[in-house]
């Protein structure tokens, strides 16, 4: 029996719903945070092999590098200045900030590490001591007690420098001779006693004033002032100091005047001995 002819029904919909679920298949969001972690203990290795592995003046090169203010206090400095090169930015004394602000305090204890002078403070320790010393060495006479005023004891970024000075009263040598008065005398025989223990290198430096030489004389000022440093060595030599201390001698005649607005001034002759660090 045939069917009857009449509307057809309509085909199926088919929804098809697809849910994304979280991590599917373990997702990748775990492969980033992984990645992140290794990241960090490399950092964290490379800083430990650095601490062990680089001095305390190298490590405050690194650290001032990556301190951006240091930038400002010194104009015209290149990227690598300071890095790994010995020097900090922070060495000079006219910028602002202290070498003592980065590097002081390390986790671990490097090879070299035997202090230093402005990390320790052992430079003015070791400053107080010789004023110590030299005090009671010119308190030791009525002469030397006078003589004392002559004496200047300074701190410089090369070590620490004795300036025995003439004035209008007093001369270290004989008026154009390197012949060592007998005050002067007993004046380096203090001084010798007093920088015995310290076992540094010596520069002896000569001095003269610009009073100029009779017109024919053979003489000069340069010829003065390292004569008479060689005579203020030799002196020292007798009352005890080993000669192998002594790095250098030299003259500079009335080119570093101590009283530079008059260079005649007696006090621009003199001797500097400085005790190297």
């Amino acid at each position: 029996m045939a069917k009857p002819k009449g509307k057809e029904p309509p085909p199926p919909i088919i929804v098809k719903k697809i849910t994304v679920v979280a991590a599917g298949h373990h997702g990748g969001a775990w492969k980033v945070a992984y990645a992140d972690f290794v990241t960090a203990m490399m950092a964290f290795f490379l800083l430990m092999w650095l601490l062990g592995a680089t001095t305390e003046r190298q490590r405050k090169g690194i650290a001032d590098y990556f301190t951006p203010t240091l930038v400002k206090t010194r104009q015209g400095s290149a990227g690598s200045y300071g890095l790994l090169g010995g020097s900090s930015l922070t060495d000079a004394d006219t910028y602002q900030f202290r070498a003592g602000q980065t590097g002081t305090k390390t986790l671990t204890i490097p090879r070299d590490a035997t202090g230093g002078a402005k990390d320790g403070g052992s430079k003015a320790k070791r400053t107080a001591a010789l004023q110590e010393r030299l005090k009671q060495k010119l308190q030791a006479s009525e002469q030397l007690r006078q003589l004392a005023k002559q004496v200047h004891l300074t701190m410089t970024p090369d070590g620490i420098r004795l300036d025995l000075l003439d004035d209008a009263n007093f001369s270290m040598f004989r008026l154009g001779t390197t012949i060592l008065t007998p005050q002067a005398v007993e004046l380096i025989r203090a001084i010798a006693q007093s920088i015995a223990p310290d076992q540094n290198g010596l520069t002896v430096r000569g001095h003269t004033d610009s009073l100029q030489w009779k017109p024919g004389d053979p003489a000069n000022n340069w010829s003065l002032s390292a004569g008479r440093a060689e005579a203020t060595r030799q002196a020292l030599l007798r009352f005890g100091v080993p000669e192998k201390r002594f790095r250098r001698i030299e003259g500079v005649a009335d080119q570093e005047p101590l009283i530079t607005d008059n260079p005649a001034d007696p006090r621009n002759r003199r001797m500097s001995i400085l005790l190297m660090d």
